[in-house]
Protein backbone atom coordinates (compact mmCIF):
# COMPACT_ATOMS: atom_id res chain seq x y z
CA UNK A 1 0.00 0.00 0.00
CA UNK A 2 2.92 2.57 0.71
CA UNK A 3 4.63 1.39 -2.67
CA UNK A 4 0.93 2.63 -4.44
CA UNK A 5 0.93 5.69 -2.31
CA UNK A 6 4.43 6.58 -3.62
CA UNK A 7 3.88 5.92 -6.67
CA UNK A 8 0.46 7.87 -7.09
CA UNK A 9 2.39 10.48 -5.47
CA UNK A 10 5.53 10.89 -7.76
CA UNK A 11 3.23 10.16 -10.70
CA UNK A 12 3.42 13.58 -13.31
CA UNK A 13 -0.75 14.33 -13.60
CA UNK A 14 -0.26 16.74 -16.36
CA UNK A 15 -0.89 14.26 -18.88
CA UNK A 16 -4.50 13.65 -17.44
CA UNK A 17 -5.01 16.89 -16.84
CA UNK A 18 -4.33 18.05 -20.69
CA UNK A 19 -6.36 14.43 -21.50
CA UNK A 20 -9.29 15.92 -20.75
CA UNK A 21 -9.01 19.54 -21.33
CA UNK A 22 -8.32 18.51 -24.78
CA UNK A 23 -11.27 16.01 -24.81
CA UNK A 24 -13.64 18.24 -23.63
CA UNK A 25 -12.73 21.31 -26.44
CA UNK A 26 -12.19 18.57 -29.32
CA UNK A 27 -15.73 17.13 -27.84
CA UNK A 28 -17.54 20.71 -28.18
CA UNK A 29 -16.24 20.88 -31.43
CA UNK A 30 -17.05 17.54 -32.89
CA UNK A 31 -20.66 18.19 -31.39
CA UNK A 32 -21.21 21.54 -33.02
CA UNK A 33 -20.37 20.38 -36.18
CA UNK A 34 -21.66 17.01 -35.66
CA UNK A 35 -25.02 17.80 -34.34
CA UNK A 36 -25.69 20.33 -37.97
CA UNK A 37 -24.31 17.51 -40.11
CA UNK A 38 -26.62 14.96 -38.24
CA UNK A 39 -29.63 17.37 -39.49
CA UNK A 40 -28.41 17.31 -42.48
CA UNK A 41 -27.91 13.51 -43.44
CA UNK A 42 -31.44 13.01 -42.01
CA UNK A 43 -33.34 15.01 -43.16
CA UNK A 44 -32.03 16.87 -46.45
CA UNK A 45 -32.00 14.72 -49.69
CA UNK A 46 -29.46 15.82 -52.28
CA UNK A 47 -27.06 14.39 -54.80
CA UNK A 48 -24.19 12.39 -54.04
CA UNK A 49 -25.19 12.67 -50.18
CA UNK A 50 -23.91 8.96 -49.63
CA UNK A 51 -20.74 10.16 -50.73
CA UNK A 52 -20.62 12.90 -48.57
CA UNK A 53 -21.67 11.55 -45.99
CA UNK A 54 -19.07 9.01 -46.08
CA UNK A 55 -15.88 11.42 -46.32
CA UNK A 56 -17.04 12.99 -42.76
CA UNK A 57 -16.91 9.01 -41.77
CA UNK A 58 -13.81 8.53 -43.25
CA UNK A 59 -11.71 9.20 -39.45
CA UNK A 60 -14.00 6.13 -38.18
CA UNK A 61 -11.73 3.71 -40.25
CA UNK A 62 -8.73 5.46 -41.33
CA UNK A 63 -5.53 4.90 -40.04
CA UNK A 64 -4.85 8.02 -37.21
CA UNK A 65 -1.31 8.54 -38.73
CA UNK A 66 -3.25 9.02 -42.39
CA UNK A 67 -5.56 11.56 -40.21
CA UNK A 68 -2.46 13.13 -38.70
CA UNK A 69 -0.52 13.55 -42.01
CA UNK A 70 -3.78 15.07 -43.72
CA UNK A 71 -3.68 17.68 -41.20
CA UNK A 72 0.19 18.15 -41.67
CA UNK A 73 -0.79 18.99 -45.32
CA UNK A 74 -3.56 20.89 -44.81
CA UNK A 75 -2.35 23.39 -41.91
CA UNK A 76 1.02 22.43 -41.30
CA UNK A 77 4.00 25.23 -41.43
CA UNK A 78 4.70 24.60 -45.35
CA UNK A 79 0.76 24.69 -46.45
CA UNK A 80 -0.57 27.63 -47.10
CA UNK A 81 -3.01 28.30 -44.62
CA UNK A 82 -0.07 27.52 -41.97
CA UNK A 83 2.28 29.49 -43.46
CA UNK A 84 -0.40 32.42 -43.95
CA UNK A 85 -1.46 31.92 -39.67
CA UNK A 86 2.39 31.84 -39.13
CA UNK A 87 2.85 35.65 -41.01
CA UNK A 88 -0.60 37.27 -39.57
CA UNK A 89 -0.65 35.65 -35.74
CA UNK A 90 2.65 34.05 -35.45
CA UNK A 91 0.74 30.55 -34.51
CA UNK A 92 0.98 27.48 -35.54
CA UNK A 93 -1.21 24.29 -34.33
CA UNK A 94 2.08 22.14 -35.07
CA UNK A 95 3.63 21.08 -31.45
CA UNK A 96 0.79 22.66 -29.66
CA UNK A 97 -1.90 21.07 -27.86
CA UNK A 98 -4.19 22.94 -30.00
CA UNK A 99 -2.58 20.48 -32.17
CA UNK A 100 -4.05 17.68 -29.89
CA UNK A 101 -7.35 18.89 -30.31
CA UNK A 102 -7.90 19.51 -34.17
CA UNK A 103 -6.92 15.73 -34.45
CA UNK A 104 -9.06 14.27 -31.62
CA UNK A 105 -12.09 16.16 -32.89
CA UNK A 106 -11.57 15.15 -36.47
CA UNK A 107 -11.64 11.22 -34.97
CA UNK A 108 -14.55 12.10 -32.89
CA UNK A 109 -16.87 13.76 -35.27
CA UNK A 110 -17.94 10.69 -37.27
CA UNK A 111 -19.39 9.39 -33.82
CA UNK A 112 -21.38 12.49 -33.27
CA UNK A 113 -22.46 12.98 -36.34
CA UNK A 114 -24.06 9.48 -36.78
CA UNK A 115 -25.89 9.48 -33.33
CA UNK A 116 -27.29 12.42 -34.39
CA UNK A 117 -28.45 11.85 -37.45
CA UNK A 118 -29.70 8.80 -36.02
CA UNK A 119 -31.46 10.45 -33.18
CA UNK A 120 -32.80 13.30 -35.76
CA UNK A 121 -34.21 10.25 -38.34
CA UNK A 122 -36.16 8.89 -35.20
CA UNK A 123 -37.83 11.98 -34.45
CA UNK A 124 -41.68 11.71 -34.82
CA UNK A 125 -42.43 14.13 -37.69
CA UNK A 126 -46.06 14.65 -36.85
CA UNK A 127 -45.03 15.78 -33.90
CA UNK A 128 -42.89 18.92 -35.47
CA UNK A 129 -46.16 19.05 -37.91
CA UNK A 130 -48.05 19.58 -34.79
CA UNK A 131 -45.95 22.27 -33.74
CA UNK A 132 -45.85 23.96 -36.71
CA UNK A 133 -49.72 24.43 -36.64
CA UNK A 134 -49.19 26.25 -33.44
CA UNK A 135 -47.46 29.92 -35.30
CA UNK A 136 -44.03 28.46 -34.26
CA UNK A 137 -41.01 29.22 -36.25
CA UNK A 138 -38.81 26.47 -37.67
CA UNK A 139 -36.18 27.59 -35.57
CA UNK A 140 -38.41 27.31 -32.96
CA UNK A 141 -39.97 23.43 -33.86
CA UNK A 142 -36.09 22.46 -33.53
CA UNK A 143 -35.41 23.66 -30.40
CA UNK A 144 -38.20 22.93 -28.94
CA UNK A 145 -39.42 19.67 -30.04
CA UNK A 146 -37.08 17.77 -32.78
CA UNK A 147 -33.84 18.27 -30.50
CA UNK A 148 -35.27 17.65 -27.09
CA UNK A 149 -36.66 14.46 -28.78
CA UNK A 150 -33.06 13.45 -30.55
CA UNK A 151 -31.32 14.98 -27.47
CA UNK A 152 -30.59 11.21 -25.45
CA UNK A 153 -28.92 9.87 -28.67
CA UNK A 154 -27.33 13.09 -29.55
CA UNK A 155 -25.53 12.77 -26.00
CA UNK A 156 -25.02 9.50 -25.95
CA UNK A 157 -22.74 9.67 -29.23
CA UNK A 158 -21.42 12.62 -27.95
CA UNK A 159 -19.51 10.83 -24.56
CA UNK A 160 -18.53 8.23 -26.60
CA UNK A 161 -16.99 10.72 -28.74
CA UNK A 162 -15.19 12.15 -25.10
CA UNK A 163 -13.89 8.83 -24.72
CA UNK A 164 -12.15 8.28 -28.16
CA UNK A 165 -11.03 11.92 -28.28
CA UNK A 166 -9.22 11.04 -24.72
CA UNK A 167 -7.73 7.93 -26.24
CA UNK A 168 -6.76 10.03 -29.65
CA UNK A 169 -2.99 8.51 -29.84
CA UNK A 170 -1.79 8.44 -33.75
CA UNK A 171 -2.77 11.74 -35.56
CA UNK A 172 -2.24 13.60 -31.84
CA UNK A 173 1.49 12.28 -32.08
CA UNK A 174 1.89 13.63 -35.38
CA UNK A 175 0.75 16.75 -35.16
CA UNK A 176 1.19 17.97 -31.76
CA UNK A 177 4.02 15.54 -30.25
CA UNK A 178 4.81 14.11 -26.98
CA UNK A 179 6.46 17.46 -25.29
CA UNK A 180 6.15 17.06 -21.15
CA UNK A 181 4.46 19.41 -19.83
CA UNK A 182 2.87 20.62 -22.97
CA UNK A 183 1.44 18.35 -25.40
CA UNK A 184 2.22 15.19 -23.87
CA UNK A 185 -1.49 13.44 -23.44
CA UNK A 186 -2.56 10.49 -21.32
CA UNK A 187 -1.74 8.11 -23.85
CA UNK A 188 1.24 9.43 -25.02
CA UNK A 189 2.30 9.40 -21.34
CA UNK A 190 1.54 5.90 -21.04
CA UNK A 191 3.30 5.23 -24.27
CA UNK A 192 6.70 7.08 -22.70
CA UNK A 193 6.33 5.25 -20.19
CA UNK A 194 6.86 1.61 -21.49
CA UNK A 195 9.77 2.71 -23.94
CA UNK A 196 11.06 4.54 -20.79
CA UNK A 197 10.64 0.95 -18.81
CA UNK A 198 8.57 2.69 -16.26
CA UNK A 199 6.30 0.03 -15.92
CA UNK A 200 4.56 0.75 -12.58
CA UNK A 201 3.61 4.56 -14.47
CA UNK A 202 2.37 3.12 -17.03
CA UNK A 203 0.28 0.45 -14.98
CA UNK A 204 -1.39 2.92 -12.90
CA UNK A 205 -1.90 5.37 -15.82
CA UNK A 206 -3.24 2.77 -18.05
CA UNK A 207 -6.01 1.67 -15.38
CA UNK A 208 -6.76 5.19 -14.47
CA UNK A 209 -7.49 5.57 -18.66
CA UNK A 210 -9.43 2.36 -17.81
CA UNK A 211 -11.57 3.78 -15.45
CA UNK A 212 -12.24 6.91 -17.12
CA UNK A 213 -13.33 5.08 -20.52
CA UNK A 214 -15.73 2.53 -18.35
CA UNK A 215 -17.47 5.36 -17.34
CA UNK A 216 -18.23 7.02 -19.64
CA UNK A 217 -19.33 3.82 -21.72
CA UNK A 218 -21.92 3.54 -18.72
CA UNK A 219 -22.76 6.87 -19.01
CA UNK A 220 -23.39 6.28 -22.91
CA UNK A 221 -25.24 3.04 -22.63
CA UNK A 222 -27.70 4.97 -20.18
CA UNK A 223 -28.21 7.35 -22.51
CA UNK A 224 -28.99 5.03 -25.24
CA UNK A 225 -31.60 3.51 -23.32
CA UNK A 226 -33.26 6.76 -23.08
CA UNK A 227 -34.11 6.85 -26.62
Amino acid sequence: MDTTHRLIAATDWFPLVLSLKVSAVATLLALVLGVALGWVFARVRFPGRGIVEAIFMLPLVLPPTVLGYGILVAAGRRSPLGAWLREHFDYTIIFSWHGAVVASAIVALPLVLKSSSAAFAGVDRNLEAAASTLRQSRLSVFLRVTLPLAWPGILAGTLLAFARAMGEFGASLMVAGSIPKQTQTLSMAIYDAVQAGKDDTALLLVAVTCVLSIAVLVLSNRFFSLR
